[in-house]
Formats: structure tokens, C-alpha cells, sequence
């Protein structure tokens, strides 16, 4: 049996999702999803000029995982800016600090490591797990994937 997914942490949520080149209307192009793992990663490593083990361990991934996260970021961003392609942020595989589970069957509050974090408590093994925060934050990042 494969290792199950392990998430990536991150720490920044962009107020903007979504760009489109300059004099084309959004309805006329094509579009890129940029995962938010991946602006994170070029977050990092681009603007908070961190080492790129300090970027994994921040995103909590190995190296070699961070280099694949940042290389298909920037292909992505690049070839958005070359063909004028929109860019819509959205969707990956991530976690964060600010979102936590909350099992009903024994009241552990928990952040997701693994995929199956969100469907079984990893205290008791309940599948009967809630997001714990059903503020605006949750409802705008967690809940779109």
C-alpha cells in the first residue's frame, strides 16, 4: 500500500485569485491554475529569499519535493506572462495553521497532516470529524477543494 499524501503547510492566503492579461476580457482566454502550494513555494523562496531547505522545512515537504513544487510553479507563471494566459489561484494539496478538525466522537481538535486527517480523527479513528472554524477564512480556502 502507498504512503498516503502528506500535505503541504502554508502560510499565506493571497487576497486576489485571479489575473488576466491586459485588454482581453476573461471569457477570451485560457487559463492556469496555480495551486496554492505553489505560490507559496515561489512566496518563499522569491520574495522571502529563504534557502531552499529552509522553504521545505517551513512547507513542511523534503527538498526534492519543494524543487518540484517550485519548478511547476514557475513553468506554470511563465508560460501565463508568454502565451497571455490568465492565472486563477486556487486548489492543491495544503494545510494550514489557521484550519483545524475537531472530532465529535472524543473532542480532539487536530491540524491535518495526511489526506485521510480530514475524513478519520487520528485519535480515535471517528469518521464523525468537523472543520473546527466555520468563520470566513474556512469557508473561502478549506472548503474548495
Amino acid at each position: 500500500m502507498a504512503r498516503p499524501k502528506k500535505f503541504r503547510r502554508v502560510e499565506f492566503f493571497p487576497e486576489y485569485t485571479y489575473f488576466v492579461p491586459w485588454g482581453k476580457r476573461k471569457c477570451e482566454i485560457e487559463e492556469i491554475v496555480l495551486n496554492v502550494e505553489e505560490l507559496e513555494a515561489m512566496r518563499l523562496r522569491d520574495i522571502e529569499k529563504l534557502t531552499q531547505e529552509e522553504c521545505a522545512k517551513r512547507m513542511n515537504v523534503s527538498r526534492q519535493t519543494f524543487q518540484n513544487i517550485i519548478d511547476s510553479a514557475r513553468e506554470k507563471v511563465s508560460k501565463a506572462l508568454i502565451d497571455g494566459r490568465g492565472i486563477r489561484i486556487g486548489g492543491g494539496h495544503y494545510t494550514t495553521k489557521h484550519c483545524k478538525f475537531r472530532c465529535l466522537d472524543c473532542n480532539a481538535v487536530y491540524q491535518m497532516n495526511f489526506e485521510r486527517d480530514k475524513y478519520t480523527c487520528p485519535q480515535c479513528g471517528s469518521k464523525n470529524v468537523v472543520c473546527s472554524k466555520k468563520a470566513e477564512f474556512c469557508r473561502r480556502w478549506c472548503e474548495k477543494e
